[in-house]
């Protein structure tokens, strides 16, 4: 992983520039192995997006959340206006994009089947640079639950309310996609809150099942 060097102070890079890891590179160098070393320096997220379509060349991408582990949310919800656009989510996808450069590490939930390919693919069609292999890791606890735990469905919803005892989703309802294809606020306003709660949950549930995940995290 490539030292975000963007978003560090003069000093930090000085640092990372003078001290080396058990490989014998600097931290400069090996990013990684500082992160791995000093957890606490690590800037982590909780993804989740919202689409109109499965595919994105037919749909496009209505909300996206990242909670930080502070508790902090970013991203938001497609305006009506935008949705006049011949790319609604233009502007929402170059948001997300940026936001993803102020992350080390980011967790999602089926992630890398859905949400990434996703992104990408919204970003690549739109000639908004999506971040390249390498400059950040990701970790899908989607394939934790489905190897490491026996429940009916492998669900977010249902992972957390088997194993944390409860849920804060609310219930995916075609009446309100639809409804945001056509600019109803209410509709727009479920999905919001809907996708806030997704990250919510997978916060939490990350947090509960870590110790069982695979430790190696790999690259979007």
């Amino acid at each position: 992983m490539v030292a975000p060097v963007h978003r560090l102070k003069k000093d930090e890079i000085i640092w990372l520039a003078n001290h080396k890891c058990r490989h014998g590179h600097t931290f400069l160098e090996h990013y990684n192995c500082f992160l791995t070393e000093n957890p606490d320096k690590m800037k982590i997220g909780y993804l989740d997006i919202e689409s109109s379509s499965l595919v994105a060349d037919f749909g496009f991408c209505i909300t996206w959340y990242i909670l930080d582990n502070t508790g902090k949310f970013y991203g938001r919800t497609v305006t009506r206006k935008e949705l006049k656009n011949d790319y609604p989510d233009s502007n929402l996808v170059k948001e997300f994009v940026d936001t993803l450069d102020q992350f080390d590490l980011i967790y999602t939930y089926n992630g890398v089947r859905f949400d990434w390919p996703f992104m990408r693919t919204r970003c690549v069609m739109q000639n908004i640079n999506f971040p390249v292999y390498g400059s950040l890791k990701q970790k899908d606890i989607y394939y934790t639950i489905k190897s490491k735990f026996r429940i009916h469905r492998k669900s977010l919803e249902v992972a957390c309310e088997m194993i944390l005892g409860h849920s804060n989703k609310t219930h995916w309802m075609g009446k309100y996609w639809i409804g945001a294809v056509q600019g109803k606020q209410e509709a727009l306003d479920y999905i919001d809150d809907h996708c806030r709660k997704d990250v919510t949950d997978l916060k939490e549930l990350t947090e509960t099942v870590l110790e069982y995940a695979y430790p190696v995290n790999r690259s979007i």
